[in-house]
């Protein structure tokens, strides 16, 4: 029996229709890339609990299940609000979140045992670039820590225990503060401390004087500006134009049960993804909706203007950021680059996270489905790059390309012992 072809890029009509057809000649329906669950491309699990954190790049996330760009794709994305960067990773491990958006280090340090218990972990997609700062405190940017060489001259002049506080450590925003600190001759292990808050504690607690300085998302960094305790030393676009940041994470396992639905949601937040980066009146709705207590829980004034690029410092200096934080970016942003990935292993073992280097490359092609998200790109004509590496000139003005990962992570002058 001649089995039916499908098309690269079939519409979800007649993917469909092509799809029964095979099932009904008894074969297993096949696209580039990979297999389709049962000869159908219907979603195993209709219902989808997709963890988040009160964070302005969680938007994609709520935006698909508040547009309904779910129902396309034949699921229900159910936003769950968590407290903590802790708790997403134990309710992803232990099975009561589906997915979550998540620090990309998180996934990988949670892979390899450094981050609490050890669960083969997935990435689906990277769902923003750029759009985190660092925060210095009021009282020390009027000693002149108002940027990084500032910051570093006040704590030689003024020797005390400084501390610092990122959001989780293998995450992101551990892996900012410290590259930041460092290419300013600060070494994190050992000159300053470093603590971990949950993201909308961090205001809170500069604000009585537990910490000189955070790393964190939006809109936080933007609330200690309009609350007058803090001031941007830099953004994260500054350290690293276009980084990846939070991804939609889940388990190995999830993804092997549930490769449609894996897919569905890959697609309903690309939908998202795309209509949050459409326009003006886009980013405007979406910070609004983003604000409500359900969500974000602050003022819409702390998220709309940093989305746009509007930034200030909080001691007269305004900007037009071209590099702000992204969700689309004609689908540039969401490609879940194997060196991206690689890039945070090499962090966790210049930072002593690792203890030896693992094999970079395999264990970011474990975790980065590629395939699945190109599966998934190709039905929605977003193009999806020629390379699974991509190549960047950070701050301090290395390159990163993913090539030699275990000579990059060595080559720092400042790194753990």
């Amino acid at each position: 029996m001649t089995t039916p072809s499908i098309p690269v890029n079939p519409s979800r009509r007649d993917f469909i229709q092509r799809a029964a057809a095979v099932t009904a000649a008894g074969s297993a329906v096949a696209l580039p890339g990979g297999a389709w669950a049962a000869g159908s491309d219907a979603p195993e699990k209709k219902e989808v609990r997709i963890g988040f954190i009160p964070l302005t790049d969680c938007a994609s996330v709520v935006m698909a299940s508040v547009m309904k760009f779910d129902e396309k794709y034949g699921i229900k994305i159910i936003p769950s609000k968590e407290s903590s960067w802790a708790a997403v990773r134990d309710k992803l491990v232990n099975g009561e979140l589906d997915a979550a958006h998540v620090l990309y280090g998180l996934v990988y340090g949670v892979h390899l045992g450094v981050s609490g218990p050890k669960k083969d972990m997935a990435v689906l997609m990277t769902l923003n670039h750029n759009g985190q700062a660092i925060t210095l405190s009021k009282k020390l940017a009027d000693k002149g820590a108002v940027d990084g060489a500032g910051l570093a001259k006040v704590m030689k002049a003024e020797p005390r225990e400084y501390t610092f506080a990122q959001t989780f450590p293998t995450g992101t925003h551990a892996m900012w503060l410290y590259y930041w600190l460092a290419a300013n001759g600060i070494n994190p292990m050992t000159d300053g401390k470093v603590i971990t808050v949950p993201p909308p504690q961090m205001v809170a607690n500069m604000r009585v004087g537990n910490m000189d300085g955070f790393c964190v998302g939006e809109p936080w960094n933007h609330r200690a500006i309009i609350d007058g305790i803090g001031v941007t030393a830099t953004t994260t676009q500054d350290i690293w134009k276009d980084h990846p940041e939070k991804v939609l994470g889940t388990t190995a396992e999830f993804v092997q049960k549930n490769p449609n639905t894996a897919r569905a949601m890959i697609m309903a937040i690309l939908e998202a993804s795309r209509w949050i980066d459409t326009g003006l009146q886009n980013k405007m709705k979406m910070a609004e909706v983003i604000a409500e207590k359900s969500y974000v829980n602050t003022s819409v004034d702390a998220i709309n203007q940093r989305i746009l690029g509007r930034y200030q410092n909080g001691m007269g200096k305004t900007w037009d950021d071209p590099n702000h934080m992204k969700f689309f970016n004609d689908g540039a942003v969401n490609y879940p680059y194997l060196s991206d990935g690689m890039w945070f292993l090499t962090q966790h073992r210049r930072w002593g996270l690792l203890k030896s280097d693992p094999d970079y490359l395999a264990v970011a092609k474990t975790i980065n489905k590629t395939d699945l998200y190109k599966q998934a790109a190709a039905q929605l004509k977003i193009n999806v790059p020629k390379s699974d590496m991509r190549s960047s000139k950070l701050v301090d003005g290395t390159v990163w390309d993913g090539t030699n990962p275990a000579k990059y992570a060595a080559g720092f002058k400042i790194r753990a012992a």
